[in-house]
């Protein structure tokens, strides 16, 4: 796609003044959509119980009763971003510590950026890379899926959009091939879940069988999508480097050049001892990140304090003053507020639907729906009707404790399997995520890496079409076995 027809389907004849809303503006008109659905839809609510095993009350199959409707009004709607950060009423923490998480990289980044250590790095890789650009892309993509099987790789995916944009841009790429390689190699990953412990894991447990159960299937999924995502990547990557007018952002080449390739000059930085110290430390921090969250049990707080750590002694090992040090780590804070914003602005979708007591309405529904049917024909239905929850629901181990113990015991009259109800529970929700705007991974992403949420739903939509193939093959066979 170039410019010009990226321009005609923006700017066409009926809409010449016509300009796509930005992320904020779709999010915070969700909310108000959802809000208004409240109104409509009754509201609803099953029993619940609570479940040792996850730490989390569960719904009760067959429970479902209709409860006074709770609809949701302007003042909700207006507070809905609020309590997406905390709860207004019990000061409950919700995405706020992401979000802090996200300013904490933010200044950590900036800082590592300051002292020309990145610039420096990349290029050194991509003098090296010489004519085998295009490697990274395979490889990478394979790390991101592996952190995407084994633990869910999501909001701590975001700080790797900053660190790739500049490479591919300096190999020739554009941005929507590092958020592809990014968001596409995690994403995969997650759809094809092995031992991730907040989807595959807790869906099992709530499902009532191993998490092991049913998992060569699962890497199947996962070992054929990868494949299919990494040709998809490579044959755009290979098509923007011959000509670089065939990008989806090729608008905005210039603008993105000057924001993410900071040195700008003939001359190649020097890559010093310091500089080389300062790259250890900051490919060290995301190993430990990566340790951390899948072996130590951390999540947002104790990441976000690692980072703290990182970023003082980087500051010490590049001699910055107190003034150049402060000042560097708020510059790059002040780069992603507006992720750390849009992350609690998409919470507040779920906020409106909890308290307009639709979820377990349109859960009750999905239950109905899938009650009596064959064995293919089921499976594929419960695969629809988690794509349609997943929507609403983005966090995966959410929908898992919200759906598992209500469709789990349906498979059973269905003559499914239920490991292949929690493999349908997965795929559902890790092909969403690759692109719905109520996920902050998306979101963000796409934000960090200025690409705009319209152009990649347009580029992504033939590949999400092959992987849904796909996935309602191998459910299929999984029926039939």
């Amino acid at each position: 796609m170039t410019t010009q027809t990226v321009q005609q389907e923006e700017k066409g004849g009926f809409f010449a003044n016509f300009k796509f809303p930005s992320a904020y503006t779709i999010l915070f008109g969700l909310i108000a959509f959802v809000a208004l659905l409240t109104w409509v839809v009754p509201a609803g609510q099953y029993d619940r119980v609570m479940n040792e095993e996850l730490g989390k009350e569960v719904p009760v199959t067959g429970t479902y009763k209709a409860v006074e409707n709770n609809p949701q009004g302007v003042v909700d709607v207006l507070l809905a971003p609020i309590d997406g950060f905390y709860d207004h009423n019990t000061y409950e923490a919700a995405a706020i510590d992401v979000s802090l998480f996200i300013l904490v990289i933010g200044g950590f980044l900036g800082l590592v950026t300051k002292t020309g250590a990145i610039d420096a790095g990349i290029e050194r890789v991509t003098a090296r890379l010489q004519g085998r650009e295009e490697m990274m892309i395979p490889i990478l993509m394979a790390l991101f899926a592996a952190g995407g099987t084994i633990y869910g790789m999501a909001e701590e995916s975001l700080p790797f959009y900053t660190l790739l944009v500049p490479v591919m841009m300096a190999a020739r790429f554009d941005p929507v091939v590092a958020a592809a390689t990014v968001l596409l190699g995690a994403g995969i990953g997650t759809l094809g879940s092995t031992i991730n412990p907040f989807a595959t894991v807790i869906a099992a447990n709530a499902a009532g069988i191993p998490f092991t159960d049913g998992i060569m299937l699962r890497v199947a999924m996962l070992a054929v999508g990868w494949v299919i995502c990494v040709g998809y990547v490579m044959r755009y990557a290979k098509m923007v480097r011959a000509d670089k007018t065939k990008s989806i952002v090729y608008d905005k080449y210039e603008e993105n050049k000057a924001h993410f390739l900071g040195n700008q000059s003939g001359e190649m930085l020097e890559f010093t001892t310091t500089r080389k110290v300062i790259l250890a430390i900051f490919a060290a921090s995301f190993g430990i990140m990566i340790y951390g969250v899948s072996v130590a049990g951390w999540w947002m707080a104790e990441i976000s304090g690692m980072f703290l750590a990182s970023t003082i002694i980087i500051g010490l090992i590049a001699r910055m003053s107190e003034e150049e040090f402060t000042s560097s780590f708020i510059d790059g804070a002040r780069d992603l507020l507006g992720v750390a914003l849009i992350i609690g602005i998409a919470r507040g979708i779920v906020v409106i639907m909890d308290r307009g007591m639709i979820t377990d309405t349109i859960l009750n529904a999905a239950e109905h729906a899938v009650t009596g049917l064959s064995s293919i024909v089921f499976i594929n239905v419960m695969y629809w009707l988690e794509i349609l929850l997943s929507f609403l629901v983005p966090s995966s181990s959410g929908l898992a404790v919200l759906t598992m113990p209500i469709m789990a015991p349906l498979a059973d009259f269905a003559g499914v399997s239920r490991d292949l109800v929690v493999t349908a529970y997965q795929s559902a929700s890790g092909i969403v995520n690759l692109m719905t705007p109520t996920s902050a991974v998306v979101m963000g992403g796409l934000a960090i890496a200025r690409v705009p949420y319209v152009r990649w739903v347009k580029w992504v939509a033939p590949l999400l079409g092959i992987l849904t193939v796909l996935i309602m093959v191998m459910l299929s066979v999984g029926a039939v076995m």
